[in-house]
């Protein structure tokens, strides 16, 4: 997809990957639809927008709810007509011992990553099979595919994104959707900065973003990034459990 000219909506919008993402899109004669609590944020990331000459509407909301992301959704279709592509990029991946976490943290942090997404992709769904396609992007993270030590619900739930993601993608080919999961490795926001995990091959935020954008226009249905993380995630996916789970134990903190 080339993305210009084009209505994008950017789930996560006000600040981080997202808000990174959408100032690379502007200035592109791009329409923006930006989706985020945070409205103070968002007016700020407007302004810059329309700074630009792009369109921008913005939207402030909680992505946990599916009433005010399918809102969203409808006022970006009464706005603009039609949304060609989005981004979904709401969620966070604190640590959690496995030891001490209880049900409701794990359920929480399942809902904030997993749920978020699904609010935002049923309506997407809907609105692109009836304008005839159209693209969804979602940030992910590489730690979807192996179960982190520290890091077990948020794997879980990235995990369960990225196997939803491939269903469509096959069911609803049909019908002219595309799905892109892009899955960064460490990358240097405010969460990471703070979580006390260690962060190999960390990138910046606009690195993150300009990534996130070459997966979304050349409709890459997996993209990891950077090479290096993402060849090491390759590598342990070919290795028995045995070996992946005796290295990556050498990571699990010594007061556990």
């Amino acid at each position: 997809m080339i993305l210009w000219n084009k209505t994008i909506l950017i789930a996560g919008a006000s600040s981080g990957i997202g808000r990174r993402v959408a100032l690379q899109l502007a200035g592109k004669n791009n329409r923006l639809i930006i989706f985020a609590r945070r409205k103070d944020q968002l007016e700020s990331l407007a302004e810059d927008i329309l700074a630009t000459g792009s369109k921008v509407l913005l939207v402030a909301g909680d992505a946990l709810s599916k009433e005010q992301a399918e809102a969203a959704v409808s006022q970006g279709i009464t706005e603009f007509g039609r949304i060609d592509a989005a981004l979904l990029n709401v969620g966070d991946g604190p640590a959690f011992n496995m030891s001490k976490t209880g049900v409701d943290d794990v359920l929480g942090n399942m809902d904030l990553n997993y749920a978020t997404m699904v609010n935002f992709l049923m309506p997407l769904i809907a609105q692109m099979k009836s304008q005839g396609g159209g693209l969804i992007a979602h940030t992910n993270s590489l730690a979807g595919f192996l179960g982190l030590p520290m890091q077990g619900p948020y794997s879980a739930a990235k995990a369960a994104c990225r196997i939803l993601m491939d269903t469509c993608r096959i069911e609803l080919k049909p019908f002219g959707l595309r799905f892109v999961s892009a899955y960064p490795g460490f990358v240097a926001t405010e969460r990471v900065a703070e979580d006390g995990i260690p962060a190999p091959f960390e990138i910046s935020e606009t690195v993150a973003a300009r990534h996130i954008i070459k997966a979304m226009k050349r409709e890459r249905a997996d993209y990891l990034f950077p090479f290096i993380t993402g060849s090491l995630i390759r590598l342990a996916l070919l290795l028995p459990k045995s070996i992946t789970g005796y290295l990556l134990s050498k990571s699990v903190p010594s007061d556990y």
